[in-house]
């Protein structure tokens, strides 16, 4: 297999999704809560691999673990990724370890057969339910399942969530083997979990690591992230396959790995069963999934953010955002609140406060705590369903300038509020952002809409001037933009 580029992230590190078949999943689970399997409070602690290793544990869950294979649509609807892009991205994580696409290396003559792909799934009941990952099975018009008893059976797709990667297959079966489900908020940094899988197409195949982190978001992997970290190794092929703990219970479903050269490198992640367990059961119920929505936009506190909203910390959600008519909106949130409480848990940021908004039965009445203008208040939303999103197109502009400390602006009128793919009618364009600036440094991008500073309404260029002039040498500035639709604060010293 020859070797090929991987994606990176700052250049140094590529991250991929870790299926055979593709292979790459990209700000929002379902509306019932999660219930919990306690520990048994008799079930000691491990903290050495017993003398004749986890074999017991593997022997519990290998037979659960399956290997999925596809057969991918050839052809598909505009708009809808094609198969020949899937495979791009899939050879441009693990290099090209399906044969040729075309004219292959090996062969002088055209390749014409179907697009297949490969991962792994996990049996969660007897009757036939298996969980695995979206992009296991994305685009595929055939699913096939083979136990490691080699029995086979057609899958059928009963529903996905591409926002969490996760998708549930079925096969019309009785008594199959099945792993139980695992408590994952009770996982501890520092324990051992097996990973369970094909990768390479190597049937069942057993990893033995630590738990490297919990709680992992930020990743840019799925939009709604809630990843166990860890050193099990794991590589293309595990995709959809099961992370469990020593008792052989399901934990995490494998999903992704950081690479630098396309193969395990010491650090994977699994979706946690805290995120998957709700969403597997709404979709085998209802074949959909029902996420709670509060109708903000949230960006984490720096140290400056927090300085200038006059928090103590940066612990909190700040909400950069309020979508119109939202329940947000109905329930008297504004702009710059920052949200540090959500029914009586503490919020520590953006992403631990989507995972509890999503959680929460639509239709349900929730305390929040909010700080407004350094002030605590304590306010109730009702929370709404989550509608379909809206994608904004991308756009740049770069015109005549009006410099003020490495900025350049311009009024913002219907024609470039259009370019820029946005619906806004008053407000100040950057044009032009000078390097090394304060501008620059303050984070801001040629495109950005400036809305507010300090607090104060921007509609015009004059506004802008004076908001200027007020500024204070050695002060801190306090920034709102709309970026590409999405709304934003920045904070700088000038």
């Amino acid at each position: 297999m020859s070797p090929h580029p991987y994606r990176t992230i700052g250049s140094v590190i590529g991250i991929g999704l870790v299926s055979g078949a593709l292979i790459w999943g990209g700000h929002t689970l379902t509306a019932s809560h999660a219930s919990n399997v306690p520990l048994p409070a008799a079930t000691p602690v491990v903290t050495a691999p017993p003398a004749n290793g986890f074999t017991e544990v593997a022997k519990r869950a290998t037979p659960a673990v399956v290997n999925i294979t596809t057969v991918m649509t050839e052809k598909v609807s505009d708009g809808d990724t094609t198969p020949d892009e899937l495979r791009d991205r899939m050879e441009e994580f693990f290099g090209k370890p399906f044969g040729p696409r075309g004219r292959g290396p090996s062969s002088p003559f055209e390749h014409r057969g179907p697009r297949r792909g490969q991962g792994s799934g996990v049996i969660i009941s007897s009757d036939g339910y298996i969980l695995t990952n979206h992009h296991v099975i994305a685009k595929a018009r055939e699913v096939h399942v083979t136990l490691p008893d080699k029995r086979e059976f057609t899958g059928k797709i009963v529903g996905t969530d591409p926002k969490a990667d996760l998708a549930v297959v079925k096969v019309n079966a009785q008594d199959l083997p099945a792993v139980p489900w695992g408590d994952a908020s009770q996982l501890q940094v520092g324990e051992y979990v097996l990973a369970v899988g094909n990768p390479f197409g190597l049937n069942s195949t057993v990893t033995l690591g630590i738990v490297s982190a919990v709680g992992r978001g930020h990743m840019g992997i799925t939009q709604y992230e809630d990843f166990i970290q860890t050193d099990a190794a794991i590589n293309p092929g595990n995709s959809g396959g099961a992370l469990v703990n020593t008792r052989g219970e399901l934990v995490g479903i494998n999903t992704a790995i950081f690479s630098q050269t396309g193969g395990y490198q010491g650090v994977g992640f699994a979706v946690s069963t805290t995120m998957a367990k709700p969403i597997y059961e709404s979709l085998v119920k209802t074949g959909k999934v029902v996420r709670g929505y509060l109708g903000i936009g949230l960006q984490d506190l720096t140290q400056d953010l927090a300085k200038s909203f006059g928090l103590k910390d940066q612990k909190g959600a700040l909400i950069s955002d309020i979508k119109e008519g939202s329940p947000a909106e109905q329930a008297g949130l504004k702009q710059g609140d920052v949200i540090i409480e959500y029914q009586g848990t503490a919020v520590g940021d953006g992403v631990a406060l989507q995972r509890l908004v999503t959680r929460t039965s639509v239709g349900a009445s929730v305390p929040l705590k909010v700080m407004r203008d350094g002030r605590a208040r304590e306010m109730t939303v009702k929370i709404g369903e989550q509608p379909n999103e809206e994608k904004i197109a991308k756009a740049e502009r770069a015109d005549p300038e009006y410099a003020l400390s490495g900025l350049a602006v311009e009024e913002l009128d219907q024609e470039t509020a259009k370019e820029l793919g946005l619906n806004l009618k008053r407000g100040v364009v950057v044009t032009r952002v000078e390097p090394d600036g304060g501008a620059e440094k303050a984070g801001l991008l040629p495109g950005d809409v400036i809305r507010e500073v300090n607090r104060q309404p921007i509609k015009s260029v004059k506004d802008f001037e004076k908001a200027s002039s007020d500024m204070k040498k050695g002060g801190t500035i306090l920034i709102l933009v709309n970026r590409r639709g999405n709304s934003l604060f920045l904070s700088a010293k000038v």
